[in-house]
């Protein structure tokens, strides 16, 4: 029998026909499993949720852009506009993931806004590595060591870094001045590469409560004795009447409630805004400091008069009735050596008064930074900040000066009150700390120039002091027209006289005594040796003003910088960095009447570089180097600009209102890890005026939660900008109250 071609010789049916069965079978389950596929679907709706525990999934990331440009002669106008990016793309597999956040970590990009804010590049950036930490001493760590008996103040705070990666929750809603676009605005959801199933973390947890706490602030007015006048460590009558003596002026020293108050100081009836320099050196409103006690017992020494709705300022002085720029020449005139504002930059005056003495030195190019205690002398300090000196309140009682040594180019002593020749000196002997080697001590005082038998008896016990401490009296020169007397003397630049005395009195300090340790130091009656080694600092003079400013001390070869590159290479680095941001935004970007800025913080300067770029307003800048980080106030010093120790878990020693722009780089992320940010807050409030300008560099947990606390306080909020998880926020104080009022115990007297 003939086969068919391809037919199988044992009668089955082919492979060919088998195979036709599968196909239809399996295109028949396709067609039914579509149709079924088909019929169970429907549309996602809007109300999908992707929580944090959907790690294949890329979170919503949306961000808003408010431009406000508000011009201080003109009324505001507000432009809005709102960018919306979503992402619901497909995440890479967790290894891959890993990779990415690997290369983003290394890139380290720093932040910099479209107004020209500079790059941090190469370990410029804003926190210091732990490496360079544990190699930069903190002026906690020199005080400490220096002080290890203080119960409470000489402990060491931890400055570590925090390790914890920061959600970006904050970075949802911000204004800004510049458009930017789309990419830069998203912000990058950081993830986790194994899923957290249904539990949550510390971490969310924490963060969670701390927002609720800042949202949820009821500001309430302080209710204490000192009314709008209130400085919560200088006013702590509580701690006050416990004091066992007040003989050497500790009641005029600071004592810091355990808790910082969380309340806001109430305004004077009245309040204006206060006068532009450099008027505001001849007059300022009665309203705003309401005090006429001192223009009762000093207005014939021409301190401070009364006139109409002002307090005058005739430029007086116990010591220069007739004016200070007079005296001021007087001195010149007395000793050429001096050289104000050239070889004389940087100088303290003890005992200010209203600070007329340096409010006048301006005009000669020098820095005075002028301290009194608040006493009797009914608000000499808030007179003098009212009037745009630089003034704070201090005495000279049983610590240290809140100043690194061998510092201050001149110290002055006009009547002062102090008693320099008592026990063994060791008031004179804490001048001789901070004065540079080299630098000049001059005192007007009655004991130079009368002839009473106190008086004699007074200059008898001061030579012979001085003598002992190898100052060199220079000249002894009177004034003629006011009829007073100075002496001029100027501290060793070497140990010769030290070494050749009969008399070790007043003592050498040991060897392990840190000069540069400052922070609640008790005094000691010794002096230190003066350095001879050129490579080190405070053997050679600082280049003359203005060349000094921008010159990098030769002393910072041999150190590591606070940003990681050799010091003077960082110190360079920064000093560029904040020429750029204050030229191209803060200048120009934020919408600031630089014409009403005259007092204002760096409440964390690291090389004095924000306080440099702004050498040439007429403006002063108190910067401050926190006692947690790297010390690096002398190199302020050296600039030719001048700052202060400070724990900003305590209140500032100034008085309210007196400070019209503060400025924070990268402090509150740090400092909320030691204490509360919300009366780190009401410290600000407290400081800076109505209508004063708060200025923050941070990151953006940071700056969320210090923009939720200043609307809550009524702030208008100018600008803010965010960048790779870098923010910066522009805001302006109000003149806003709350209506209900916190009774503060420990400040009743």
């Amino acid at each position: 029998m003939a086969m068919g071609k391809y037919s199988r010789v044992d009668g089955k049916k082919s492979s060919g026909y088998g195979l036709t069965i599968t196909i239809v079978l399996v295109v028949s389950l396709c067609l039914v499993g579509a149709w079924m596929f088909m019929s169970s679907w429907s549309a996602p709706t809007e109300s999908v949720d992707f929580s944090s525990n959907q790690t294949p999934k890329d979170v919503e990331t949306t961000t808003k852009t408010y431009f406000t440009n508000e011009e201080s002669d003109k009324g505001s106008k507000t432009e809005e506009t709102e960018v919306v990016t979503e992402s619901n793309e497909e995440k890479p597999d967790p290894e891959s993931s890993g990779e990415e956040k690997t290369e983003q970590v290394e890139e380290k990009k720093e932040f910099e806004d479209k107004n020209g804010e500079g790059d941090r590049k190469d370990g410029e950036g804003e926190s210091e590595s732990d490496e360079t930490k544990q190699k930069e001493k903190t002026q906690l760590e020199e005080s400490s060591e220096e002080n290890k008996s203080e119960d409470g103040n000489g402990t060491e705070e931890n400055t570590e870094e925090n390790t914890e990666k920061k959600t970006e929750d904050s970075a949802g809603e911000t204004e800004e001045n510049t458009e930017k676009s789309t990419g830069d605005q998203a912000e990058i959801t950081k993830e986790s590469s194994s899923g957290s199933g249904a539990w949550s973390t510390q971490l969310v947890e924490s963060q969670n409560e701390k927002k609720a706490q800042v949202s949820s602030i009821k500001w309430k007015v302080c209710n204490v004795t000192a009314g709008p006048d209130y400085i919560p460590c200088l006013d702590n009558w509580q701690a006050i009447k416990k004091l066992h003596s007040t003989k050497h002026y500790e009641h005029r020293e600071r004592h810091c409630p355990e808790e910082s108050p969380t309340c806001l100081v109430s305004l004077p009836e009245g309040y204006k805004r206060s006068i532009k320099w450099p008027k505001s050196r001849e007059k300022i409103w009665y309203n705003n400091i309401p005090h006429t006690k001192l223009a009762q017992v000093k207005g014939h020494q021409n301190w401070v008069k009364m006139s109409g709705e002002y307090l005058t300022f005739p430029g007086g002085g116990t010591q220069f009735k007739n004016g200070a720029l007079h005296y001021i020449d007087f001195l010149q005139e007395s000793y050429p050596d001096i050289a104000w504002g050239n070889r004389t930059r940087v100088i303290l005056d003890v005992g200010c008064g209203v600070a007329s003495f340096g409010g006048y030195l301006f005009d000669r190019d020098v820095l005075a930074l002028s301290f009194a205690p608040k006493d009797e002398h009914e608000a000499q300090v808030q007179f003098a900040l009212e009037r745009g000196i630089p003034a704070m309140s201090n005495v000279m009682g049983t610590k240290r000066l809140p100043f690194p040594g061998s510092v201050f180019d001149l110290i002055h002593c006009a009547r002062c009150r102090v008693p320099w020749h008592i026990e063994g000196g060791k008031l004179l002997l804490e001048l001789n700390r901070a004065l540079r080697p080299g630098g000049f001590f001059v005192w007007s005082a009655t004991p130079v120039y009368r002839k009473t038998e106190e008086d004699v008896g007074i200059w008898k016990a001061m030579s012979k002091l001085t003598k002992a401490m190898c100052w060199k009296l220079m000249t002894i020169k009177k004034d003629k027209l006011n009829e007073v007397g100075a002496a001029i003397y100027q501290k060793p630049m070497s140990n010769d006289c030290y070494n050749q005395r009969s008399q070790n009195e007043p003592p050498l300090c040991k060897d392990s005594d840190d000069q540069n340790a400052a922070w609640n130091v008790p005094l000691e009656a010794c002096m230190h040796k003066v350095t001879e080694d050129s490579s080190k600092r405070g053997a050679v003079w600082p280049e003359s003003w203005p060349e000094r400013v921008e010159t990098v001390p030769q002393w910072l070869d041999s150190q590591e910088g606070v940003y990681g590159k050799p010091a003077q290479e960082d110190f360079t680095a920064d000093q560029e960095r904040w020429k750029t941001i204050v030229s191209k935004s803060y200048l120009n970007g934020m919408g600031i009447d630089w014409s009403n800025v005259r007092n204002v913080m760096d409440m964390r300067a690291v090389y004095g570089g924000f306080a440099a770029a702004l050498k040439d307003l007429k403006l002063w800048v108190m910067n401050v180097v926190p006692i947690d980080s790297a010390d690096t106030l002398p190199i302020i010093y050296e600039r030719g600009l001048f700052g202060i120790y400070h724990d900003w878990c305590e209140s500032f020693s100034t008085y309210p209102r007196t400070y019209d722009l503060l400025h924070a780089d990268h402090l509150f992320s740090a400092l909320k890890k030691r204490c509360s940010l919300v009366s780190a807050m009401a410290e600000v409030d407290r400081i800076l005026r109505p209508q004063g300008t708060f200025i923050v560099r941070d990151d953006m947990e940071t700056i969320g939660e210090i923009e939720k606390m200043v609307k809550s306080m009524k702030w208008n909020v100018r600008m803010t900008h965010s960048k790779d998880g870098e923010g910066v926020l522009s805001v302006q104080k109000s003149l806003w109250r709350p209506t209900e009022v916190e009774t503060v115990t420990w400040a009743i007297a």
